[in-house]
């Protein structure tokens, strides 16, 4: 049996009734029913940050998160950057537990001697609309769906051959 340290973790972040915000989800639950069957890799859909979203990453080699962006970029459009590249959004606020960056998180965590990723990825798709209560996407938000389920795919394959 593998271990849970060299697996795989996808997880979608948001709230699948605020409107384009629950499109990690929508991505995740696109990747779970697409997996093949010989990749072991856990999916989950998760409307939590910072301290909590650490503690979903423990015993996890790798991760993929997926979550709503607001960018400049065009409604729709997928980034795939590693977390590391991302900015500690937190640092914009007074500091505060309930209000700590996920890279932040992860380094407290690592420091109290948790086992947790190196290599985290996130999947993110460009939105405008995450406080509109709704279960429906945008259609340009709705129409990325099948292309960042492809790309999430295809980085697990990545991640099985290396």
């Amino acid at each position: 049996m593998q271990s849970k340290k060299s697996r795989v973790l996808v997880i979608g972040l948001g709230n699948p009734i605020l409107g384009d915000d629950g499109v990690g989800w929508r991505v995740a639950e696109g990747v779970k029913k697409q997996l093949p069957p010989d990749l072991l890799v856990d999916v989950d859909c998760l409307s939590l940050g910072g301290i909590s979203l650490m503690e979903r990453l423990i015993g996890y080699g790798c991760v993929i998160l997926i979550d709503a962006f607001a960018l400049e970029e065009p409604i729709g459009s997928i980034l795939i950057l590693k977390l590391s590249d991302l900015p500690h959004y937190s640092a914009f606020h007074t500091a505060s537990a309930h209000d700590i960056s996920l890279q932040t998180a992860i380094d407290l965590g690592k420091s109290m001697g948790a086992e947790l990723p190196d290599d985290v990825t996130v999947v993110g798709i460009a939105t405008k609309h995450v406080c509109d209560f709704s279960k429906s996407l945008s259609p340009p938000v709705a129409e990325a769906v099948p292309q960042a389920v492809k790309f999430v795919l295809d980085l697990l394959g990545e991640k099985k051959k290396a």
